[in-house]
């Protein structure tokens, strides 16, 4: 891919798109971690200093796709609440069916994971004030989103609503990082099957914090 030098703001969003979707085509083969700038700028075919001047780091590249990985779950969880949950069930048959739509939703999507386990230790460093402030308005405004819709279905959460769709996040990234060993420590796995015990399957853990979380928020009845 080569460019010629962008003159008008369209050809500026132009690279810009094309410097996210080639961070994004990365990240489908590769962990967050592995994603460099260098990488990056070969081979979306600009010089590293021209990537800086649309986005001053690689972590500011991978905060923005965060924020779009993001709403585009958003918008998909509400079709898959809607589908899978009957809002005049019991309560705790609602809270059991949130639980496993979100940890099969989530576990789907394992870049996702990737980047909420990034985020703080990795994504919020080496980011200007700018940057970083205008990525958290934005994260509150889908935290607004987020909680709206698991309010719907679980009405009795009220205000814990909140903390529960922050700490789903959170505990997606979390455990994203025990279901993706590396190679050395998949082959550790099966040289010593008992250390495999280490070794969590994103979906069923997270349902299993998920479940655990609710249970625990939820009024007694």
């Amino acid at each position: 891919m080569t460019f010629q030098r962008a003159r008008t703001e369209e050809q500026r969003e132009i690279r810009r798109r094309a410097i996210l979707d080639m961070a994004s085509a990365m990240l489908d083969e590769m962990p967050v971690a592995a994603v460099t700038l260098n990488e990056l700028s070969r081979r979306v075919g600009l010089a590293k200093p021209n990537v800086l001047r649309y986005f001053e780091s690689r972590e500011a590249v991978l905060l923005e796709l965060l924020d779009q990985f993001l709403q585009e779950w958003l918008t998909e969880l509400a079709d898959e609440l809607a589908a899978g949950i009957d809002e005049e069930l019991p309560m705790a048959e609602r809270a059991t069916a949130v639980a496993e739509i979100l940890s099969r939703s989530l576990s789907g999507r394992v870049v996702l994971c990737d980047l909420f386990g990034a985020q703080g230790s990795v994504l919020e460093h080496n980011v200007s004030v700018e940057v970083v402030a205008r990525y958290k308005r934005a994260s509150l405004d889908r935290l607004t989103t987020m909680t709206a819709l698991i309010q719907k279905y679980l009405p009795e959460l009220g205000e814990n609503a909140t903390l529960f769709s922050l700490q789903t996040v959170v505990m997606a990234g979390a455990l994203s990082a025990y279901s993706t060993p590396p190679p050395s420590l998949q082959a550790a796995y099966q040289a010593e099957p008992d250390l495999a015990r280490f070794h969590l399957e994103l979906k069923d853990s997270l349902k299993l914090a998920l479940t655990a979380a609710l249970l625990g928020v939820l009024p007694r009845c």
